[in-house]
């Protein structure tokens, strides 16, 4: 798909580190799979891997974690 952020690059498969921020708790998850522009580096995550993510953010959270580093797992 084109980037809608750049409008120039096409996305492809890949893997990122999305890094949250809930209260005093950062979650850093590694291995993401998701769609990345080649021109501008731009991410898009489907809605499987969003709600993934979202959950282990949470998790995290809720633990009192100052800093969780996680590695996201098929």
């Amino acid at each position: 798909m084109k980037c809608v952020l750049c409008k120039q690059g096409q996305t492809k498969p890949g893997e990122i580190t999305v890094t949250l921020q809930r209260g005093d708790t950062t979650s850093i998850i590694k291995n993401v799979p998701a769609e990345v522009c080649e021109n501008c580096g731009e991410y898009y995550l489907s809605e499987d891997a969003t709600e993934r993510v979202l959950s282990m953010a949470e998790e995290a959270a809720g633990k009192g974690a100052e800093v969780e580093i996680i590695r996201y797992a098929a």
